[in-house]
């Protein structure tokens, strides 16, 4: 009886980990110092993805790479975002600044693809997007980098929450003669 319940606990865990496409972006050794020397340890930066338009980046350290990733994408998972997509493509320009990093995300159309580089291009791909332009301005720090465009495709919002005409009509009376007429001004 408990051997069923272990199986089937592992079997949900497998078709999680099946439902994501996990991208090392980064890794690092950092060091500590102390009094008999350095500990060294390791920074993973991971992106994770299903290609439905679901992302997250996580940054985690541990005493060994493979314990690093792991750590790493589990944050990753935790920090899931939905991006809005219209026709494969993001549904209007944007850009985001973290540290010294500058992104900026633009549409794109049917067929152009991915035009990015490095770390922009992982994430937009295991995000599912297939047509953007993006361009890196500033620092290449790639963890400033993913959060910069992280934060871009947070920015998005989708077509049917545009405000794209504010007009509002103002109504004045005004007295000509004897008579009285509305006379409407808008405010765009």
């Amino acid at each position: 009886m408990a051997d069923n319940a272990t199986t089937r606990g592992r079997r949900s865990d497998v078709d999680n980990e099946k439902q994501y496409d996990e991208r090392t972006l980064h890794i690092d050794r950092v060091a500590r110092v102390v009094k008999g020397g350095r500990r060294f340890r390791f920074r993973a930066l991971v992106a994770v993805g299903d290609h439905k338009a679901n992302v997250g980046i996580g940054i985690a350290k541990g005493s060994d790479v493979t314990s690093a990733v792991t750590k790493a994408s589990e944050v990753a998972k935790k920090n899931l975002i939905k991006v809005p997509l219209y026709k494969g493509t993001i549904p209007h320009e944007s850009q985001a600044k973290v540290g010294g990093a500058n992104i900026l995300l633009k549409p794109a159309s049917p067929g152009t693809g991915l035009i990015a580089g490095g770390v922009v291009r992982s994430i937009l791909e295991v995000a599912g997007i297939s047509n953007v332009l993006s361009k890196s301005l500033g620092s290449s720090n790639k963890a400033n980098t993913a959060y910069a465009t992280i934060i871009a495709l947070k920015q998005l919002k989708p077509a049917k929450d545009w405000v794209t005409q504010n007009i509002a009509v103002k109504e004045a009376k005004v007295v000509k003669g004897n008579k009285h007429e509305v006379q409407r001004t808008t405010n765009s």
